[in-house]
């Protein structure tokens, strides 16, 4: 009987280093989890028919720290984030996104460089990201590059990443200040967010906001305007002139841009 992936071929290296060498010698689209690329499958939007599993190879799946750099491999899922010691303690904004994304089964398939690959601008973990100013280690089998996080998107769903290069690892500097997490959607797990939100509270205020733009976002000019002693109001004010959120299916954008100033109200009130 034949079915949807009766047509795909699957490599399955073992090492990163095999990884590498396919992805150099042939197009090959990198699955990780596979909680988005099956829901494409599904839906019949999958051109693709080759495809390279990632998941038996342990050195995407480490959590460490490097000096003061939390170092997380790009292959491990939201379960490990959540139950991580490490994370909790040095990044507990994360461990909190890890546990609203998806029910179980998702947050033990899927990843959190999957997260990032897929590009969503809805994704939960990517504020959290953006806003600790991370790092991705991008790496193919001739060469390593590192990109900021808030410059690896160029438009919806797009990236710079090549397609002989896998997202490797995450690094993370050390955060100094009161972390802040919340995610908006039909339900606290198991929905796509309508609106997702990180932000630090420090002498200079860091915040991040997904769904409310074609990607991820950072805030610099509400940030600013927080570190110079502009009231709450003013600063919704400038948020609210700052992001571009959109109608869709899930919410329209007067809904998005409402709550995102209740949120930065919230994060204010609650860091304070």
């Amino acid at each position: 009987m034949r079915s949807a992936i009766t047509p795909l071929s699957i490599a399955t290296p073992r090492t990163l280093g095999d990884a590498l060498s396919m992805l150099r010698d042939a197009p090959l689209v990198p699955i990780a989890g596979a909680t988005d690329l099956y829901v494409g499958l599904n839906f019949g939007t999958l051109t693709s028919q080759h495809f390279i599993d990632l998941t038996r190879i342990d050195e995407l799946r480490a959590i460490d720290v490097r000096g003061d750099v939390l170092v997380i491999g790009a292959g491990t899922n939201f379960t490990a984030l959540m139950q991580s010691a490490t994370v909790q303690t040095r990044l507990p904004m994360l461990a909190q996104a890890a546990s609203q994304i998806g029910g179980v089964q998702i947050q033990n398939r899927g990843t959190i460089g999957g997260n990032i690959a897929n590009g969503s601008p809805a994704g939960d973990s990517l504020p959290v990201l953006a806003v600790t100013d991370a790092i991705l280690v991008l790496r193919s089998a001739s060469a390593e590059r590192r990109v900021p996080f808030t410059s690896f998107y160029t438009g919806y769903r797009a990236s710079v990443l090549r397609s002989d290069e896998l997202i490797v690892s995450i690094e993370i500097p050390a955060v100094d200040g009161k972390q802040w997490f919340r995610k908006v959607g039909t339900r606290a797990a198991q929905a796509i967010s309508k609106l997702v939100i990180a932000a630090v509270r420090s002498n200079t205020p860091r915040i991040a906001i997904g769904s409310v733009a074609a990607t991820t976002v950072r805030l610099p000019r509400t940030e600013a305007a927080l570190a110079s002693g502009a009231s709450v109001d003013d600063a919704v004010n400038t948020l609210e002139a700052e992001i571009m959120p959109i109608d869709d299916v899930r919410s329209s954008a007067d809904y998005r841009r409402q709550v995102a100033g209740n949120l930065l109200r919230r994060f204010w009130a609650e860091t304070g």
